[in-house]
């Protein structure tokens, strides 16, 4: 069972929580970071050797991506999906625990 609430309208609104960035497809523009008001993503960079450091690391960068830091955050909106012009976040429904 999938959780699923109605919009102001009435209409049935189901929310897609973010589940992941592809890292090849993102070019790090910042613009998905921008409008998600949750803290959600986060900015890393990724070396010649293909691995994830922190902007702030003492590692060559050879170029930035956005990354899932608190997917927990994600209200399951998709702004940043909407923003992104790449196309390269996967978004998916959440299963509601039955009490």
């Amino acid at each position: 069972m999938s959780y699923q609430a109605l919009t102001r309208g009435g209409k049935p609104w189901e929310p897609l929580y973010l589940d992941s960035i592809n890292s090849e497809e993102c070019i790090g523009c910042g613009r998905c970071f921008k409008v998600c008001g949750y803290n959600v993503l986060d900015l890393k960079g990724v070396t010649e050797d293909g691995d994830m450091v922190d902007l702030d690391s003492d590692e060559e960068i050879e170029k930035k991506v956005m990354t899932v830091a608190h997917a927990e955050n994600c209200v399951g909106c998709k702004a940043c999906s909407r923003v992104c012009g790449k196309g390269c976040q996967s978004h998916s429904t959440a299963e509601v625990a039955s009490l």
